[in-house]
């Protein structure tokens, strides 16, 4: 049973990736995680400069679901080179970074600064991120913006572009045809729903930014219809994300259309979930006689 899957001209070993800003940057989860079973772990988010972050409360619980306001918090490029990459080297699963940046520049400069990493796999274009002030999202939402972001950043790597799509939008299926369109490699689907929680007895939200990214269960329909919409959209890869708490919300997603996965809140719940769903997808394939995933994408008996 093949459960590889390639992205531009590398190939992941499994379809099961862990999702940025759920994994750190992978030495969190040295004693607790299947690292075996992981195809990509999609570090923490990186930008040119360290972030503080926003003001806590940070986190808040919701109904089926988790509503984060973290801001991007992070070491910056030059500590997480230093410092960071060595201990993912430890395992054998692709690296790949998340990049942010409040500019179109900045997005340059952290590549740049990544290629010197031999071992890093690719780069999951954060252009979606609902918790900044400036940036992030501003390019996510703009077709024309995100053809030009990942058209400038092709000419700066030969390694695969993932372009990560926000949800926040009218028509996702333009924003990623303008990826593919830039030159991206495969697209991540979806990022964080805008969301927010109010205390009734301060009368103000309980997060100080006001909104927040809300994920978790109750986001899992969205992901999985606007990772079927996209998949028939571009002809590039497309990796489903939202709600995946166990084999079965993997299937999902990769029935819709995606080429691989990655789990992001349940990491929290259960921190060797990943190994329990690659289990699971090849359990399935087995009972079904799948061989590869690409034959698993033909069994949908739906189209719109």
């Amino acid at each position: 049973m093949d459960l590889s899957i390639t992205i531009g001209k590398k190939t992941l070993k499994t379809p099961v990736c862990v999702a940025s800003g759920t994994f750190g940057y992978g030495s969190e989860y040295e004693s607790l995680a299947d690292f075996s079973s992981i195809g990509a772990i999609f570090t923490k988010a990186v930008t040119l400069e360290p972030r503080a972050g926003n003001d806590i409360p940070r986190m808040v619980e919701t109904p089926a679901g988790l509503l984060n306001s973290i801001g991007l918090a992070n070491v910056g490029v030059k500590k997480f080179v230093s410092e960071k990459i060595s201990f993912l080297r430890n395992f054998d699963c692709a690296i790949i970074p998340n990049v942010a940046g409040s500019t179109e520049e900045e997005y340059l400069q952290v590549v740049d600064h990544l290629e010197s990493c031999d071992d890093i796999f690719g780069y999951e274009i954060n252009i979606s991120c609902p918790n900044v002030k400036k940036g992030a999202l501003a390019f996510g939402t703009n077709p024309a913006m995100v053809e030009s972001l990942t058209s400038q950043l092709r000419a700066h790597t030969q390694k695969p572009l993932i372009i990560k799509l926000t949800p926040n939008v009218t028509d996702i299926t333009a924003i990623a045809k303008a990826a593919e369109n830039g030159g991206a490699d495969a697209v991540s689907c979806i990022n964080t729903l805008i969301g927010m929680v109010i205390d009734i007895h301060l009368k103000k939200p309980v997060l100080p930014m006001g909104t927040g990214g809300l994920s978790g269960p109750a986001i899992r329909p969205v992901g999985v219809a606007m990772t079927f919409k996209v998949s028939r959209a571009v002809s590039i890869p497309v990796i489903g994300i939202g709600g995946i708490m166990d084999a079965g919300d993997a299937l999902q997603y990769l029935l819709a259309g995606a080429a691989a996965i990655q789990t992001g809140t349940v990491n929290f719940i259960d921190p060797a979930v990943t190994g329990k769903i690659l289990r699971g997808i090849q359990q399935y394939c087995k009972r079904e006689k799948i061989t590869c995933l690409k034959e698993l994408r033909t069994l949908m008996r739906y189209s719109a």
